[in-house]
């Protein structure tokens, strides 16, 4: 009887493996590293450097954090190793994709302040998009290169935030996720009887005023100066509004308790400010 069942047993398990097909293709997931370091590169590079990628990827464990890649150690290996190419032949639209799951406001502040100080200072925002998971904005511009993503690493962390994913989806289309857990605005930070001079700019100033409740602002008679400051508290959300619509060279401001960030400007054109601007913060907060 135990002879008649075992031969069954087989009979089945073989006839069941008989109809399997035998085309199906079995799928094994390639190593997140190696398709990392195979997005950002040509199918042509990679194939005449793959043995070379092996050894300067060596150990692999070193280029994980936290359970995931680190893209920045990646880009920076491929970079010193001359395999990162970022040049164009010819000047070509490059569009730039930025994700976050923090404030929107606070993120477009961060990253334009980022993109300035990096060089670019014309492009156009393509598309935005916020959603329960997470903020997107993406940007265009004429460019004769892609983006160095270690010079944009760089620029990040002065703010407090940085990289920790990217996606080239073709040589003029990139995509970075950005961690902004521990972001700030890198801004000129305002203390009690320490005198500040502006002088003309094409740009708003910012200020970190969580350390002073007052401040005096002299304009200097050259200057046509029609006030507009702003305060923010540490999201970046709007708290108050002080505007003018006459000439003033003197200003005396209470700062709000909750106010962490102030925007001086002009309420017309920067134009007015001609010459300086003296601020004399006082009363700690």
């Amino acid at each position: 009887m135990v002879k008649f069942f075992l031969g069954f047993l087989l009979l089945v398990s073989f006839s069941y493996a008989l109809e399997i097909p035998h085309n199906i293709e079995v799928q094994i997931s390639e190593d997140p590293l190696l398709s990392k370091i195979k997005g950002f590169m040509d199918d042509e590079t990679y194939a005449n450097n793959a043995e070379f990628i092996n050894v300067i990827f060596e150990p692999k464990s070193d280029f994980y954090k936290n359970n995931r890649v680190d893209v920045v150690k990646l880009v920076q290996t491929l970079k010193e190793n001359g395999l990162l190419k970022l040049y164009f032949k010819k000047p070509k639209e490059l569009h730039l994709n930025f994700k976050t799951s923090g404030s929107p406001l606070f993120f477009v502040k961060i990253m334009g302040d980022t993109l300035r100080n990096i060089g670019y200072y014309r492009y156009v925002t393509t598309a935005s998009n916020l959603n329960v998971a997470e903020f997107t904005w993406n940007i265009s511009l004429r460019s004769e290169y892609a983006t160095d993503p270690l010079v944009l690493e760089d620029e990040l962390l002065k703010s407090g935030c940085h990289v920790i994913d990217i996606e080239r989806k073709s040589k003029t289309e990139w995509t970075y996720v950005i961690d902004m857990s521990t972001a700030y605005l890198n801004v000129p930070v305002l203390k009690v009887d320490q005198k500040r001079i502006l002088k003309r700019s094409l740009y708003a100033h910012w200020f970190n005023v969580s350390q002073v409740k007052n401040l005096k602002i002299k304009s200097s008679r050259d200057n046509r100066w029609y006030p507009y400051i702003a305060y923010y508290d540490a999201s970046l959300h709007l708290l108050k509004v002080v505007k003018k619509s006459k000439i003033y060279h003197s200003v005396t401001l209470s700062i709000p308790q909750n106010a962490k960030y102030m925007k001086l400007s002009d309420r017309y054109s920067l134009k007015n400010i001609r010459d300086e601007l003296t601020l004399s913060p006082s009363g700690d907060k």
